[in-house]
């Protein structure tokens, strides 16, 4: 293995290279039978959601689990008597032929944690709250006083540390952005720096006992975040001649679409550069509904190399743990300040017609004659060579291609398409001009550098993409050409799943970084124009580059969860989903409470069995409500900021 150092030696570097697709080599950590780290494959896992103390159920939902392609089956420990049953539970998986490693979650309770380390094959402890209570206090500490929370630290985790190695046991210290300590938050911040020296703190420890069974984790239920601090994370260890595998996860991802996109967003981003050795995908659902999302997003990467070489960067100009948008100039409404656009590829329908319209979020009317907008409704429609012959909402732009364009006779809202080849500024307002992104000669840059009234359109076919496409970005950044750039990506023939995994890891990957003033979708066969619309503004609202709808950070269930997670999730969504730009927390468990919800602005929280506790932001607002009256306590309290919105009727 080559020298850590000489691996990544820029301060900017934290993946082998930025250009050519290379994983980035850990050492390997032993988990019973499974291997993670080094040239192992990336491992897939996942967590049960019975009680712990139900042994029969527990055993039949990691089966299920483990035949759907689970390699490592996560069980909560909250307290001594579960880190027992453990015992019980993989006596009977072995009984029934089943030897896949059990991990236990631990928060709060190192004595489970100890007991736990004794019978399963690793434990997972959170470096926020397995010695530490949050509450929320900033404590100014001196040099002095840090120490020595640092030396309480040591005496509480040691033990467990000592008897993970004389057990063979292996663990991962996983930190959550929104259980950071005070003592962290005090020092840190709620950053990104926060999380990685969370962890270290503990690593550090077990370094000093010669413990190196490891694997770190850095979730956020933010992608940008998650991204940033693992990014960190591996160039603080580099500093520190460290190599751990990395467990990726979006926490809280929650359900169905939104959750798959946002857990391919941030797991996906750092996957393209070479990072993570094992994943857990975090949605709102059945465990073993889990395991094809990860495995889908991993098995991208068994046969990853670029169809042709991309040319390699001699300095990276992002700071890649910090998020600033590249500086372009405004060209109409794209660009600069304004938030990304989407372009909805119509050009390979039959007709275009007000119907056609539909997918991209325009519902035309017959009896009102007026057009319905959706909140995700595309800003452009690219026609190809068909023309239009109905009024269409002043909203909405036309693309053509040139020669389209050229025979329009209604132009008023239509743009033309051309070629970096055959550039010209026909419209006086806005053109659209595509380059593939592998032609970054002086020639193409000088072209694009006299343009004044155009959006550029970067695409590319080589499958390595997104790698490209950022280096085509670096070389604008360079030259400070400030020209708006709309990402355009090809998929065809796939299923939905992969469509809607792939597009928000090509697209979220750069959007993260604030690379690209909008997205522009050409699919065929993938599941319809409202699937690739709707995916569009999901990957947006993901990187938080544009919100169109009410966000849920909703924890994926499990032994702790005190109420049908699921069925609430899907009931707090069925009346607030109107609700554009909030944010809320469904949290099953006090463990993932009101720090889980990181930044959300309303928290919904099992505070005991049926019993819910309503948060506004970090502050407990409502204790103990019945569950079956804790919806409407939620819509009332949203009410009484000011933040609710009577819903629109069609």
């Amino acid at each position: 293995m080559p020298n850590l150092q000489q691996q990544i030696s820029d301060i900017k570097k934290y993946c082998n290279s930025l250009t050519d697709y290379s994983r980035f080599k850990t050492r390997e950590v032993t988990i019973g039978n499974v291997k993670i780290g080094g040239d192992n494959p990336i491992v897939i896992q996942s967590m049960t959601t019975t009680d712990t103390m139900d042994t029969m159920a527990t055993v039949e939902q990691s089966i299920r689990m483990i035949e759907a392609g689970c390699e490592l089956v996560r069980i909560t420990a909250p307290s001594k008597k579960e880190a027992e049953n453990l015992r019980n539970i993989k006596a009977e998986l072995v009984k029934r032929g089943y030897n896949t490693p059990i991990v236990a979650d631990i928060h709060f309770t190192p004595n489970a944690a100890e007991i736990a380390a004794r019978i399963v094959e690793k434990v997972r402890v959170n470096p926020g709250n397995y010695a530490d209570k949050k509450k929320f206090d900033i404590i100014e500490y001196s040099d002095a006083q840090y120490q020595e929370e640092l030396n309480r630290i040591r005496e509480k985790f040691t033990p467990l540390v000592k008897i993970c190695k004389e057990h063979g046991t292996a663990m991962r210290i996983g930190t959550n952005h929104g259980s950071l300590s005070d003592r962290i938050m005090s020092r840190y911040g709620d950053t990104p720096l926060g999380m990685v020296e969370s962890a270290l703190e503990f690593l550090r420890i077990c370094e000093d006992e010669n413990y190196h069974n490891i694997v770190l984790s850095m979730k956020a239920s933010n992608p940008q975040v998650m991204v940033q601090a693992y990014r960190l994370l591996v160039q603080k260890m580099v500093q520190e001649g460290m190599n751990y595998p990395l467990h990726l996860g979006v926490t809280e991802a929650g359900d169905g679409e939104d959750g798959r996109i946002k857990s391919a967003v941030g797991i996906g981003a750092l996957l393209e550069d070479g990072l993570g050795d094992t994943i857990r995908v975090s949605l709102t659902e059945e465990p073993e509904a889990e395991i094809p999302v990860a495995q889908e997003l991993a098995n991208r990467y068994k046969t990853r190399k670029a169809s042709k070489s991309i040319l390699a960067l001699e300095e990276n100009p992002l700071d890649p743990f910090a998020y600033k948008k590249r500086k372009t100039v405004a060209v109409e409404s794209i660009g600069d300040h304004n938030h990304p656009i989407y372009v909805a590829d119509l050009s390979n329908a039959e007709k275009i017609t007000a119907a056609t319209l539909f997918g991209a979020g325009y519902n035309y009317s017959v009896p009102l004659d007026k057009w319905n907008i959706n909140d995700a409704a595309a800003d452009f429609v690219f026609l190809g060579n068909h023309q239009i012959n109905f009024e269409i909402p002043g909203t909405l732009g036309l693309i053509q291609n040139l020669e389209a364009w050229q025979q329009n006779p209604n132009k008023k809202q239509a743009y033309p398409l051309t070629s970096i080849d055959k550039a010209t500024e026909s419209h006086v307002k806005l053109n659209f001009v595509e380059v593939d992104a592998s032609n970054v000669s002086d020639e193409t840059l000088n072209k694009i550098k006299n343009l004044q009234k155009s959006v550029l359109v970067l695409t590319t076919d080589n499958p390595h993409a997104m790698p490209e496409v950022r280096r085509f970005l670096f070389e604008l950044i360079k030259h400070e050409i400030k020209i708006p750039v709309v990402l355009k990506y090809h998929y065809s023939n796939i299923s939905a799943d992969q469509f809607m995994l792939y597009a928000s890891t090509d697209f979220g990957s750069l959007m993260v970084d604030g690379l690209g003033d909008g997205l522009w979708i050409d699919a065929q066969n993938v599941g319809g124009q409202k699937l690739i619309t709707s995916t569009a503004f999901g990957i947006m609202q993901a990187t938080r580059t544009r919100i169109s709808k009410t966000e849920y950070i909703s924890c994926p269930s499990c032994g702790r969860t005190l109420f049908d997670l699921q069925e609430t999730t899907a009931k707090i969504r069925s009346v607030t989903n109107h609700l554009k730009g909030i944010k809320i927390g469904i949290m099953g468990c006090i463990v993932n409470g009101p720090g889980e919800m990181a930044d959300a602005d309303y928290g919904y929280v099992g505070s005991g069995v049926d019993k819910i506790t309503l948060y506004k932001e970090k502050e407990v607002v409502r204790r103990s409500i019945p569950a079956e009256h804790a919806v409407d306590e939620l819509i009332g309290l949203i009410k009484e900021h000011g933040d609710w919105v009577e819903p629109v009727t069609a």
